[in-house]
């Protein structure tokens, strides 16, 4: 049956959003939420006081119900008139994985420029005698504490 021709009373247990849904899916058009809430309205036989006050409402009921999808942020329609088509980008893995070569071959240099590298150590005398502690150990006396005090 045409939502139309229900009686008012069937409308009135109905909630907007159904009222809605159903005004959509007979007409077979899209409507922006103002001409949708109107049209609501209207069927319900609600006033102009009661359009303005509850136009919110009706918006966040079409937004959090999943029978709703909004087209070019403008106009409603059902989502069962729209297909959704997932779009993998395989741009972005390609980049990655280039990213990945390019890291694996700055690797791969590094590596091979460390093994053409020869450490220098240093065996200068004055570098083995910083080395030498047992020589400074020497020097050192020890001291009781009994020598402290006196």
């Amino acid at each position: 049956m045409s939502i139309r021709k229900k009686d008012k009373l069937d409308l009135e247990l109905m909630s907007y959003t159904d009222i809605a849904y159903e005004i959509l899916k007979e007409d077979k058009k899209q409507y922006n939420t103002p001409n949708l809430f109107k049209e609501v309205c209207n069927l319900l036989g609600l006033e102009e006081s009661e359009f303005e006050s509850k136009i919110g409402d009706f918006f966040t009921a079409l937004t959090t119900d999943k029978r709703f999808i909004l087209i070019d942020s403008i106009n409603w329609d059902l989502k069962e008139n729209h297909v959704v088509k997932v779009v993998i980008d395989d741009g972005e893995e390609e980049e990655v994985a280039d990213d990945e070569e390019d890291t694996q071959e700055e690797l791969e240099s590094d590596e091979e420029d460390n093994d053409n590298e020869t450490l220098e150590d240093d065996y200068s005398d004055e570098a083995i005698d910083d080395l030498d502690v047992d020589d400074e150990m020497e020097d050192l006396t020890i001291i009781d504490d009994d020598e402290i005090e006196e």
